[in-house]
């Protein structure tokens, strides 16, 4: 048996059966990411004698007792480094627990590895990482997907059994589809942000990236619920889902919006995604063709909302309290200047100052409150579809993963690889990839299915009952 190949729930069972032990979790992971992160880079950092001491004291009669969980470096873990991708964090440590941290350890996990991202979660293909530029693990050319791209990466590669990323507008979904894994986006407010870096505290969203619909389910249930350290998660007791797994599709009622399937999807992400929407037909769920009109203002609310809180988030980085600071500044101003000129990224800067720009006198109302009436409108579309629908399905990429550096001299094309991801983070509602089949050149292809908000437990029983009936998440990339 190779644990590394196994999930959360089958890696439970031979826990608590004494099959195997926790430590055997971490020395075979070990094994793997010797084997794959020369070639992947999905990772900064990992300690792997932290790891086994942290599984010698695993409690197996907590629900994720002795599983270990990769982690997104913009997620606060105490005495950790946390840097964001960014040279300005460079040196940066944690001097607190992110809740969602706090939760896992709770349930009995423990967390090994900090993974790679795009600068402050700002890219959709982690090639804006300060660090190092990771690869799918499907081929090396390729992008793994971004902003969370080093999460879905080791997961997709078998170095990690699950992992945290955060989803400000597909950073989740997106690069779950191109690394062939699940990735969940939950509704805004079902997962504390306290203790997340904030991106677009408006639209960021905290979630699991998983190998199975199931173990995506087990580790949301841990870090999911009230947290009265944010004023945004939602005060209602939190479903458990597992309690959904299992369950047909029959009678469910799935929306097709045809915005979706315009122009711009490579021909065999289609043909795939068609063929996973005739499964939900035959299996009988009646599926009907609806529309969500105001989506093609997408990515322009979008890069307006985003990058206008982006300015007022990233502006505690001045070179003062903590991270980079200059050593050629002569006064305040200059110190705040030259500080951030130093240390912050092309695509960081380029986003700060269209944020900035949109939030300036004489343009607030023309750009960004403009921009927050289309996103009510875009909400109001949601709302109205979900009148009629429990799901709503598209592609989660309009393509499969582009070659590295093909889109780096494009800031438009590299955004449109989320136009489909993005109306989900606008309308705060929960959304979640999974694979759906491979092209010709075997690279993964994701489906999309959302919910209403917090309609987490139909999401999770109609991606399970499409995930049993095929075989497409237990493949395997030659890498690893």
């Amino acid at each position: 048996m190779d644990i590394t190949t196994e999930t959360i729930s089958s890696l439970r069972k031979q826990l608590i059966a004494g099959d195997i032990e926790a430590v055997d979790i971490v020395e075979a992971l070990d094994e793997r990411i010797k084997a794959t992160e020369p070639s992947v880079h999905g990772y900064l950092r990992f300690d792997k004698e932290r790891a086994i001491d942290q599984a010698k004291s695993a409690d197996l009669s907590k629900p994720l007792g002795g599983i270990p969980i990769a982690i997104k470096d913009n997620i606060n873990e105490t005495d950790e480094f946390c840097t964001c991708g960014s040279k300005y964090l460079e040196s940066y440590r944690a001097p607190y627990n992110a809740t969602v941290i706090e939760r896992l350890k709770d349930a009995g996990a423990y967390c090994y590895g900090r993974t790679n991202m795009d600068e402050f979660a700002m890219g959709s293909s982690t090639e804006h990482s300060a660090f190092q530029k990771t690869n799918n693990p499907w081929d090396k050319d390729r992008i793994p997907g971004g902003s969370s791209g080093g999460s879905a990466s080791v997961v997709g590669a078998r170095s990690a059994i699950a992992a945290l990323g955060s989803d400000t507008g597909g950073s989740i979904r997106q690069p779950a589809a191109l690394c062939g894994c699940v990735g969940m986006k939950p509704s805004y407010g079902m997962v504390s942000r306290y203790g997340l870096v904030a991106f677009a505290s408006s639209l960021d969203q905290i979630g699991p990236f998983s190998r199975s619909v199931e173990d995506s389910a087990l580790v949301l249930q841990a870090i999911a619920g009230y947290d009265p350290h944010e004023n945004t998660s939602c005060r209602e007791p939190v479903p458990n889902f597992s309690e959904h797994l299992g369950k047909s599709v029959k009678d469910l009622k799935i929306g097709v919006p045809k915005e979706y399937f315009g122009e711009g999807i490579d021909p065999e992400v289609r043909a795939l995604v068609q063929k996973s929407i005739d499964w939900f037909s035959k299996e009988g769920a009646q599926v009907e063709e609806t529309s969500l009109p105001h989506t093609k203002y997408a990515i322009a609310v979008y890069y307006i909302i985003a990058t206008a809180e982006a300015s007022s988030n990233l502006a505690r980085f001045d070179g003062v309290r903590y991270g980079h600071r200059t050593s050629e500044a002569t006064d305040p101003i200059s110190t705040y200047l030259k500080s951030r000129e130093e240390a912050l990224g092309t695509e960081v800067k380029r986003r700060i100052i269209l944020g900035t720009y949109v939030l300036s006198s004489g343009y607030y109302d023309a750009y960004y409150n403009r921009a927050q009436k289309v996103r009510a409108l875009m909400k109001h579309d949601f709302d109205e579809a979900f009148k009629d629908f429990d799901l709503i399905v598209s592609p989660t990429s309009p393509t499969t993963a582009f070659k590295a550096g093909e889109r780096l001299d494009n800031p438009l094309q590299m955004y449109l690889a989320d136009v489909f991801t993005i109306a989900a983070n606008a309308a705060g509602i929960c959304a979640l990839s999974l694979p759906c089949g491979f092209t010709q050149e075997n690279l993964p292809v994701g489906l999309q299915l959302m919910g209403p908000r917090y309609g987490e437990p139909t999401l999770f029983q109609a991606s399970h009952a499409y995930e049993q009936a095929h075989d497409w998440w237990k493949t395997i990339p030659s890498i690893a």
